[in-house]
């Protein structure tokens, strides 16, 4: 196809603003799937998706669209997430595209993650074109959301910002003519050497992994011999295809142009997210720029609870669709082998349990998130070392700890004026350190430096919370600080369970562990005779409680006996008991859960 009629974009927009709603729309009237096809959130096809209502993976879709000017435009779409564990999704989806749809909820105006997008596509050098949603909502604040965006982006002062409602299809003829006239056609050479860049993949049991590729130069056509530039893996294009939004295979896909190849490698390792696909017979030179691979927030165990190979494979295969989880094996004294792995947040994490369980059907036990931490060490005749610590279980002993550093992030907060008392109580509570306040159209802004291992868990549910959903929360790298933070031991009938340690700061250890001992009480299994659970920092037990037992007293069996001697006896039983039970201590997923209630 002629590449000047084609236009490559991606959706981007703060989480629930009507992204996904959009692209029915824009389907429906372009009439790419019928209307016996069509269900709403079309592209959400992942139950956790629909389940949760958000998009998690981004998908393309190629559509047709005839404009008024007589001529048929190959509109290539690609929806993007909006959840802010979810903005390396959003990073390779524009890499593949050559302009961006920056969508506003008319009734929230722009928000945190409308922001963070936005910036990803500025930095890129994409045009923007601005679109407001909802406008026919009773809430809709029209006026001010347009002066928000304006405000956003200078370059949009004088530009149409286009009002339509994706729930009802207003304003999308006129939106669509805007997207062919207003945003690029790509740029590239369909006659010179093949450069394709790999934005995307998924892995099919029959096929292997499909890669979904964007066309820069060349044209790739079915049955060509082609080659990964970055670690020269050979293979044959089985297939070449368009998404509409299924798989429908076509002969080629020239410059410009956006589909996928079926690569037949059955190794999801072969194949890397942002490699180069070239010819093998005429390669190109010099490789695609590619983009700077996502890096874990949190960390997590994740242990089966039948089967260790099951989960392995599963694993695997949802690592290839989803390439920012990250795994490495691993061995606990009390859940067995398993593996740690990298989420990009809280939420990634749950959706990554919430698949392999309905995906694949397994049930795993998923330990307490934590974060990374730079520790120096020094050891007697040894230099000084400073070792980076993504385990609590793998934390130095504290006699040779010189320092520990801890990940922060500049965190913006925009929220309604009336919330804002109890959201800098809140981020005080979390240690954060105060930094800005400003006013941004009818919200507050505020901005705090906060410890990353404080806000991975349930900061952002308890903002939401005391604000009745209006705020909006943000997050920037800034590198790591020092911090007197601590090793947690948790010890079940005398013997220590690592999967239950945890790293938290000395000013928290008396709080927090004995809530955790008191939780854990109630949530490990009990047994015929008392065990005790207790927290250690430093050698030194901090906590403690017994989790009672579920038997009678064994001393009593209707004969009469002194008291000295029921209780030798009790002795007796409950030390050989406990010395046979150190090492078989089951935990459920309960007992991992007790751990992220802490405060």
């Amino acid at each position: 196809m002629n590449f000047k009629l084609i236009r490559n974009f991606a959706i981007i927009s703060h989480i629930d603003h009507g992204k996904s709603t959009l692209s029915d729309r824009l389907m429906e009237e372009t009439k790419t799937v019928s209307d016996r096809e069509m269900t709403p959130q079309l592209l959400d096809s992942m139950g956790v998706e629909q389940a949760h209502g958000v998009t998690v993976k981004s998908r393309t879709v190629q559509n047709t669209y005839r404009a008024k000017d007589g001529q048929d435009y190959q509109l290539n779409l690609i929806d993007t997430p909006g959840h802010v564990d979810f903005n390396y999704e959003v990073t390779k989806s524009l890499s593949a595209t050559d302009g961006v749809i920056l969508l506003v909820d008319a009734t929230q105006g722009v928000q945190a993650q409308t922001v963070a997008n936005w910036r990803l596509a500025h930095e890129l050098g994409l045009p923007i074109l601005p679109v407001l949603n909802k406008i026919d909502a009773a809430s809709a604040q029209i006026d001010e959301s347009e002066e928000q965006i304006r405000q956003l982006d200078p370059t949009l002062a004088n530009r149409q910002i286009y009002h339509i409602s994706a729930k009802t299809g207003l304003g999308i003829a006129d939106f669509l003519e805007a997207i062919v006239h207003e945003l690029p056609a790509p740029v590239g050479d369909e006659n010179s050497f093949l450069k394709a860049l790999v934005f995307d993949s998924e892995y099919d049991a029959f096929q292997g992994v499909i890669a979904q590729v964007r066309v820069i130069d060349g044209t790739l056509k079915k049955g060509a011999a082609l080659q990964l530039m970055a670690n020269g893996q050979k293979l044959l294009a089985k297939e070449v295809g368009i998404y509409r939004p299924n798989r429908v295979p076509v002969d080629e896909l020239t410059a410009g142009e956006v589909g996928y190849v079926v690569t037949g490698i059955k190794d999801p390792k072969q194949v890397t997210v942002g490699d180069t696909l070239t010819s093998q017979n005429q390669p190109a030179k010099t490789a695609l720029p590619g983009y700077q691979q996502s890096q874990p927030v949190v960390y997590a165990g994740i242990y089966p609870v039948d089967d260790y190979n099951a989960l392995q494979e599963a694993l695997q295969k949802l690592a290839l669709n989803d390439t920012s989880l990250v795994l490495t094996d691993e061995q606990s004294e009390a859940m067995g082998p398993g593996f740690r792995a990298g989420f990009l947040g809280i939420f990634h994490l749950q959706i990554i349990k919430e698949r392999l369980e309905t995906e694949f059907g397994i049930e795993v036990v998923v330990t307490a998130p934590n974060v990374s931490y730079r520790v120096q060490v020094a050891q007697k005749g040894q230099d000084i070392q400073t070792v980076t610590v993504t385990n609590p279980t793998k934390f130095p002993d504290f006699d040779q700890i010189l320092t520990v550093e801890e990940p922060v992030v500049k965190a913006t907060i925009m929220t309604p004026s009336d919330s804002v008392n109890q959201l800098m109580k809140l981020a005080d509570d979390y240690r954060g350190v105060f930094m800005d306040m400003g006013n941004q159209g009818d919200y507050v802004r505020l901005v705090y430096q906060m410890p990353l291992s404080e806000i991975a868990y349930d900061f952002f549910n308890q903002l939401k919370s005391l604000s009745h959903g209006y705020a909006s929360f943000s997050t920037e790298a800034i590198g790591y600080q020092e911090a007197d933070l601590v090793k947690v031991d948790v010890q079940v009938n005398y013997a220590q369970v690592d999967a239950l340690a945890f790293v938290t700061h000395r000013s928290r250890v008396a709080e927090q562990t004995q809530q955790l001992v008191h939780e854990l009480k109630m949530t490990i299994p009990r047994r015929l005779y008392p065990m005790p659970v207790q927290a250690l920092v430093e050698g030194r037990v901090v906590a403690r409680v017994d989790v009672p037992p579920l038997r009678k007293n064994a001393a009593v069996n209707g004969q009469a006996r002194s008291i000295s001697k029921k209780q030798a006896l009790l002795r007796r039983q409950s030390a050989n008991k406990r010395q046979a039970a150190q090492s078989d201590i089951e935990l459920p997923q309960a007992v991992f859960n007790a751990l992220l209630s802490l405060k």
